[in-house]
C-alpha cells in the first residue's frame, strides 16, 4: 500500500504509521481481524479488534481508490490531455468526492446543451470570455454566426452554455458550494400523496420539517429520506442562491480579473443557469448523500453493538431444556431437548382460550418435565406469552427448574430457512422454530449465528443504510462474538465453525465431516488432517478452537498452538508437569512474564498466555437470571401514569431504548428520560410510565434511577 494511504489511515483512527503498515501487511499475508487483534499484538502495538475492522475496511476503500484512478488516468491519457501536473494531483488524491471533480471535465458525457455549442463552432467564444480576453461580448459574437448560429443572441447563448458546463465541472468552485451547503438546513415539506394515505401519518413530523444539517440526528436524517423514498415528501438543502452565485462570480473575478459590464453580465448569467440547473441539483444531492452516509456509519454502530450484546447473551448452559412456543388458538408448541440441544419430543397443548385444556395441559407439561429431566424452561416472547407463563408457574414444576422468557425474534426466519431444513428435514416450521427458542436459552450464539442479524429486531432503520457496510459490519461483529467466546470443535455446529477465524462455511463442513467419520477431535493438531485446512488456516483458526478433555490440557485454552514450547519451558522451570500449571492461578502468579520473552512473541502475548493459564477457556459471558414481570399488568388498558415496573431492554437505538414491560407492546424509553445511563441489551431495569397512547399504542418511560 502506497504510503499517502497508509498515513491517511493513521490519521483517521488516531494511530502510528507503523501500526497501520504491519496490520496491512498481516492482511496481505491472509491473516484475520480476529488472529491478528488476539496474536500478534506485538506487531500492532495492541490494537484491538475494531482497530484492525477500521484499518481493513480503509485498506479495501483506499485499494479500490487506487483502482478508479488508474482507470481515470487511462482515460484522459487517451484523450490527450493527461499534464504532469493533473497526475500528480489525482496519485495524491486523498478523496473519492475530489477525485471525481478533477475527473469531471475529462469523463465521457451524454449530449448536452454544452456539446452542441462546441459543434455549433462556439468554443473559442467561449474561451474568450472565460478568460476575460473580450469587452463586448456582442461584437465578438457576430464572428461566429453560420448556417447552425444565425443569431448573435444564439451565439451568446451557446457560450453561456459552455461556461455554464465548465462552472459545473470546476473542482474549486464545487468544493467551495460544498462548505456552503453542509452548513444550511435540510427541509422537507409533505407532498400531495400524502394527504390521504393513512400510510403517510408515521410521517407527520417530517411533513414541514427543518433543521441545520450539522445537527440532524442521524435517526431523523434517515427517517426523512425514508419518507421521501414513499413519495410522502419532498427534501431540500437551503442553500443561499444569492450566497452561493456571488462566492462563484467572486472566485472567478479572483483568478482572472473583473470583466467589463457588458461580460460581467454574460458571466453572470451563464453562473445562474450553471446553478440552477447543474449545480445546486447535483451539489445538494452530494451534501445529503454525505450526511445520509454518516448517518448511515452511526446506524451501523448501534446495530454493531446491539448485536454485539445480543450475541454474548448469558447461556444457561448444557441443560436439558423444554421450549415453549405460546400461542392462543392453535396451542402452545413444546419441543424438549437434551443437554446438547437435540430434539428428544415434542406436542402442541392447549391450555388457553378458545380450547382452554387446562388440566389436560397441566398433566402433559408435568408429564414431560418428569420424563425428560428438564431443568429448565424457556417460552418464547410472542403472542400469549405472559399467559403461558402464567401457566407454567400453576403448573408446580419441580424445584430448581427455572423459568425464562426468550425473544423470538428471528425464530420464524429460522424455522423456514434451508439451515433448519437440513437439521429437522422431517419436522414442520412450528416444532423447529421451538426448537430455536431452547436453544438460543442453552447458547444465544451457538443457535442466533444461524439466522440473518437483520431478522434479530435490534437494528435501527437497517433496511435505510449502506447494506454494503451494514454487511461488513455485522460479519465483524459475528466473528467477534465467535472468536471472543471460542468454540468447542467436537461439537459446533457448521454454521458456528464457519465464523471462526480463517475458516469460512467449505472448511467448517469439511471439518464436520471429518469429525463425525473419525469420532471426534483429540488433539488441535488434528485439523491439518481435514481436507483443504492448511498450515496458514490452522495458524489462524487453531487458537480459537476448544477440545474438552484433549490430551493437551491446552487445546482446550485460547493459548495458541506456536506458544506452547512458550508454556513447557514455564512448567519445567516450575518443575510441574503442563497440567498442573493449567487453572493453577496462585502457581501462574509466581512467573516472571519478563523471563519469557522471545522473537516475536512479546510481552503482550506472554501476559495473554499467563492470564489465560490462570483461567483457561473461560467462557467471557455471564450468567442467565430469571426474570418476571408485574403480576398484574398484561394489556395496554392496565398501564397507569406513575407506575413503576421490571422491564427487559430488547432494543437500544439513537434516540432512545425500547423496553418490554410484559404486554404485547414495547414502550419506549427516550433518550432525554435515560438520566445519562448507558443501557444494554436485555439488561433488566425498573422503569416508570410517564405516558400511555392507547390511540396508537404507544407508552413512554422513563428509567428508574
Amino acid at each position: 500500500m502506497k504510503e499517502l494511504y497508509i498515513q491517511e489511515i493513521a490519521r483517521r483512527l488516531g494511530v502510528k504509521n507503523w501500526q497501520v503498515e504491519n496490520c496491512v501487511g498481516l492482511f496481505e499475508e491472509g491473516g484475520t481481524i480476529p488472529f491478528i487483534s488476539r496474536y500478534r499484538k506485538e506487531k500492532t502495538g495492541g490494537l484491538d479488534d475494531a482497530s484492525v475492522a477500521e484499518i481493513k475496511h480503509w485498506n479495501d476503500v483506499f485499494a479500490e481508490m487506487e483502482k478508479r484512478k488508474k482507470g481515470i488516468l487511462s482515460t484522459i491519457e487517451e484523450q490527450g490531455k493527461l499534464t504532469p501536473e493533473l497526475r500528480d494531483r489525482v496519485e495524491n488524491c486523498l478523496s473519492s468526492g475530489e477525485l471525481e471533480d478533477l475527473y469531471l471535465p475529462y469523463r465521457p458525457k451524454r449530449r448536452t446543451r454544452a456539446t452542441v455549442a462546441k459543434e455549433n463552432g462556439l468554443e473559442p467564444l467561449a474561451d474568450k470570455m472565460w478568460n476575460v480576453r473580450l469587452a463586448d461580448p456582442e461584437a465578438e459574437a457576430r464572428k461566429y454566426l453560420n448556417d447552425k448560429v444565425l443569431t448573435v443572441d444564439d451565439a451568446l447563448a451557446g457560450a453561456r452554455d459552455i461556461l455554464a458546463e465548465r462552472f459545473s465541472e470546476s473542482a474549486p468552485t464545487r468544493d467551495a458550494l460544498r462548505k456552503i451547503f453542509r452548513t444550511r438546513r435540510i427541509e422537507s415539506k409533505a407532498t400531495k400523496a400524502a394527504s390521504n394515505n393513512p400510510e403517510a401519518s408515521k410521517y407527520r413530523t417530517y411533513f414541514n420539517f427543518s433543521m441545520p444539517l450539522q445537527r440532524i440526528p442521524s435517526h431523523n436524517l434517515l427517517a426523512v429520506l425514508r419518507a421521501e423514498k414513499e413519495g410522502f415528501v419532498s427534501v431540500s438543502l437551503d442553500a443561499d442562491p444569492d450566497k452561493c452565485r456571488e462566492k462563484i462570480y467572486y472566485d472567478f473575478c479572483k483568478e482572472r480579473r473583473y470583466p467589463g459590464p457588458k461580460l460581467a453580465g454574460q458571466v453572470r448569467d451563464a453562473i445562474d443557469d450553471s446553478f440552477k440547473r447543474l449545480l445546486e441539483p447535483s451539489i445538494s444531492n452530494e451534501i445529503i448523500k454525505e450526511a445520509k452516509e454518516k448517518a448511515d456509519l452511526e446506524s451501523i454502530a448501534v446495530f454493531g453493538e446491539n448485536l454485539t450484546q445480543l450475541l454474548l447473551s448469558p447461556p444457561v448452559g448444557q441443560k436439558r431444556t423444554m421450549a415453549i412456543d405460546p400461542g392462543f388458538r392453535n396451542g402452545c408448541k413444546i419441543v424438549c431437548l437434551d443437554e446438547r440441544g437435540e430434539l428428544l419430543h415434542h406436542e402442541i397443548i392447549f391450555p388457553h382460550p378458545p380450547q382452554s385444556e387446562k388440566v389436560k395441559s397441566i398433566m402433559a407439561v408435568a408429564s414431560m418435565v418428569d420424563d425428560y429431566g428438564i431443568e429448565v424452561i424457556a417460552i418464547g416472547n410472542g403472542t400469549a406469552s405472559r399467559e403461558t407463563e402464567d401457566f407454567i408457574k400453576r403448573v408446580g414444576v419441580p424445584e430448581g427448574v427455572k423459568v425464562y422468557t426468550v425473544s423470538e425474534d428471528g425464530a420464524s426466519i429460522y424455522s423456514a430457512s434451508e439451515v433448519a431444513r437440513k437439521e429437522f428435514p422431517d419436522e414442520d416450521v412450528t416444532v423447529r422454530g421451538a426448537v430455536s427458542i431452547g436453544r438460543r436459552l442453552m447458547d444465544p450464539l451457538a443457535e442466533l449465528v444461524k439466522i440473518d442479524p437483520k431478522s434479530l429486531g435490534v437494528g435501527q432503520y437497517q433496511h435505510d443504510v449502506d447494506q454494503n457496510l451494514l454487511r461488513e459490519k455485522l460479519d465483524n461483529t459475528v466473528s467477534y462474538c465467535v472468536n471472543t467466546v471460542g468454540v468447542n470443535l467436537n461439537t459446533a455446529s457448521p454454521y458456528l465453525l464457519s465464523y471462526v477465524s480463517g475458516i469460512g462455511p467449505a472448511l467448517a463442513s469439511n471439518i464436520v465431516a471429518y469429525r463425525a467419520s473419525g469420532g471426534g477431535f483429540t488433539s488441535r493438531k488434528q485439523l491439518l488432517e481435514v481436507p483443504k485446512l492448511g498450515p496458514k488456516t490452522f495458524e489462524q483458526c487453531a487458537g480459537f478452537l476448544r477440545i474438552h478433555g484433549a490430551d493437551n490440557p491446552l487445546d482446550n485454552s485460547a493459548v495458541h498452538p506456536e506458544c506452547y514450547h512458550i508454556v513447557d519451558k514455564m512448567a519445567a522451570d516450575l518443575g510441574v508437569p503442563v497440567k498442573d500449571l493449567v487453572g493453577n492461578e496462585s502457581l501462574v502468579k509466581t512467573i516472571d512474564p519478563a523471563r519469557y520473552v522471545e522473537g516475536d512473541f512479546g510481552l503482550p502475548t506472554i501476559t495473554d498466555i499467563l492470564k489465560e493459564l490462570s483461567k483457561p477457556g473461560r467462557d467471557p459471558r455471564q450468567e442467565a437470571q430469571e426474570f418476571s414481570f408485574a403480576d398484574d399488568i398484561h394489556e395496554i388498558d392496565d398501564l397507569k401514569a406513575g407506575m413503576e415496573l421490571p422491564g427487559i431492554v430488547t432494543n437500544i437505538t439513537a434516540f432512545g431504548a425500547f423496553v418490554d414491560i410484559g404486554i404485547h407492546d414495547n414502550g419506549l424509553i427516550h433518550v432525554s428520560k435515560l438520566h445519562g445511563a448507558k443501557l444494554k441489551l436485555h439488561q433488566k431495569v425498573t422503569v416508570s410510565v410517564l405516558n400511555v397512547d392507547l390511540e396508537r399504542n404507544r407508552i413512554s418511560l422513563g428509567l428508574v434511577k
